[in-house]
Order: structure tokens, then sequence, then C-alpha cells
């Protein structure tokens, strides 16, 4: 088992329900091989729910779902102790967050509290409830969507939730080629709530993850390519359009996901190319611009790959 292989077999198997997202599908690999979460940003309809919920009947992980609103508790997420009056004794009841693969939908429609109600959970991997804390079951990931054109009624995630994704992928519409795939495959009958007709098969288990995971932490990385990163990062925080820049915690980040995209390409050692690549989806959720700049119209996305494409690369 290599995990090109294994990466292709996921592809061609998340393929039969997703059209003309390969990019996507790619990036959330490197996040599930570097053992982090991601925040999928998009409209509604171009299938952030059934792109996560495929992955995980793929990798043959435990699922489940939040749809986040303004009235969702706290407890409502992590889970809290019952009373049972029969033995009068407190019973753990758990929440929907002891899952290998956790979609929380619309997160930035609940209050901060209750998006802070997954911020030990996402960095720590577990839960305290009334003081006791509850380890979750590894593989633990979570995948947060959210709308960037509806605004009334919403929670914008604070720096520090975002900083715990390891990635922000953005999800576009697809092309006239993979909507028309899409049109053809409700027309035979597919649907979205119905995956087993679909033919989606678990072709990984929970061993099979974790070694590929190993495989992807012995990645080699030369010390040109560590500079490279710290370079990158660094210019973050010199960019004249940028207020604050990317943390240490931006570069490790970049560097683990720089060895899970090496994986999947078949190297067993990382490439400058590979940095670039995932530079702006490390990053883009992690610096914040001058507010002059978003006043002449710039975007994140427009000075970071201003910022990236100015850097030298190392041969």
């Amino acid at each position: 088992m290599t995990v090109e292989s294994v990466a292709a077999s996921i592809r061609d198997q998340v393929g039969k329900v997703i059209a003309g997202q390969e990019s996507t599908v790619e990036q959330v690999m490197v996040a599930i091989l570097a053992n982090g979460h991601v925040l999928l940003e998009g409209v509604p309809g171009v299938a952030k729910t059934l792109l996560v919920r495929a992955l995980a009947r793929t990798l043959g992980l435990q699922y489940g779902r939040i749809q986040f609103t303004p009235d969702l508790m706290p407890t409502d997420v992590i889970g809290t102790n019952v009373f049972d009056p029969r033995t009068g004794d407190f019973n753990l009841r758990r929440g929907p967050v002891f899952v290998n693969v956790l979609l929380a939908d619309e997160i930035n429609r609940t209050p901060p509290k209750t998006q802070a109600a997954l911020l030990e959970a996402m960095e720590e991997r577990r839960v305290t409830i009334d003081g006791e804390p509850h380890p979750l079951p590894p593989p633990f990931l979570v995948f947060a969507t959210q709308n960037p054109i509806d605004f009334e009624g919403t929670y914008p995630l604070p720096e520090a939730q975002q900083d715990r994704f390891l990635l922000k992928v953005l999800i576009d519409y697809p092309d006239q080629t993979a909507e028309l795939k899409v049109l053809r495959l409700h027309h035979e009958g597919f649907r979205p709530q119905n995956l087993e007709e679909a033919g989606i098969q678990s072709i990984v288990s929970l061993e099979d993850l974790q070694e590929m995971q190993g495989i992807v932490q012995r990645t080699v990385v030369e010390d040109k390519i560590f500079e490279y990163i710290y370079t990158i990062v660094k210019a973050t925080r010199q960019a004249s359009d940028i207020s604050v820049g990317a943390s240490p915690r931006a570069g490790i980040a970049l560097l683990n996901c720089s060895k899970a995209i090496a994986s999947i390409r078949g190297r067993e050692f990382v490439i400058p190319d590979d940095v670039k690549e995932l530079a702006l989806a490390v990053l883009r959720h992690r610096v914040l611009l001058r507010p002059e700049a978003e006043v002449e119209g710039l975007t994140v996305d427009r000075v970071l790959a201003s910022v990236i494409e100015s850097q030298i690369v190392p041969r």
C-alpha cells in the first residue's frame, strides 16, 4: 500500500458523487493525512456536505453532523451529565462531537460561546464535561462549512478559532463539464441522501489511515524547504497591506501539508512546489488585511498571492 495509490482510489470513489472538484478533494485529503481540520467556504449547493460524507464513508470513519443555529448551546455539541433518578447517579450523555469526522455545518450561524465549545476538541482532541476530561476517538477531524455571501444572523469566526483549522478551502462553482455530469447523475436517480446506492465503498481501514499518516510524518524535508517556508511566513508579517501576519503555527501547518501533498504525489521528499501550491490555503485565514487595503478593493488571496510569488524559490 502506498499513499499515492490509496489517494487515487479515494479520488475514484468520491468522484462517483462529486464532479469537477479535484483540487478541493486533494486539499481535503492533505488535511486528513496531516491530521488537521478544514474550513470549507462556498455558496450553497456546491456539495460541501456531500464531499465530507463521501470521504468519511470512503475512509470507513464514523461520521457525525451538527447543524449550527443561533440557539445551539455548548452542551448540545460536547454533551452533558444527566441525572438518573432510578440509580441516583449522573450518567454521561455524549454529544455529537464523539465521532471521527464531524461536520460543523454553517459554523458561523452559532454564537461565539458555542463556537468555542469546539476549541478544546479541535486542539486537544478531548472535551471537558463537569471538570472531567473525555478523549475523543482518533482520528478526530472537524470539517466546518460557512457561506461567504449570507451575513445576516451570522457570527464571524474569531481569529483564534480560525487558526485551529489547518486549511481554509474555497469551493467554487463547477465547470460546464462537471455540472452537466451532476445533472445526468441526478437524472439517472442519484440522491445525495443515499450514498450506498451510488456505490461508494470503504477502501481504507483505521489502521491503514494511521499507517499513511505515519508515512507522511517520515517524509524527507531538506533545510532549504524549512528556509523557504520561513521566508514565506515572515514575508506576511512584513507586507505593507497586511496588519497581522502568519504565526509560527502557520509555518508548522504549511510544513505538514507540504509533506502530505508530496506523499500523495508519490514522493518521499518535499519540493518547493509543494510548499508554494498549498501556501494560499494554509495562510488565507491566518492573516488580517489593513483597512486601507480593503478600502482599495484588495482581497486576502490577492495580497497573499503577490507575497508568495515575490519570494525566491530554492533550487
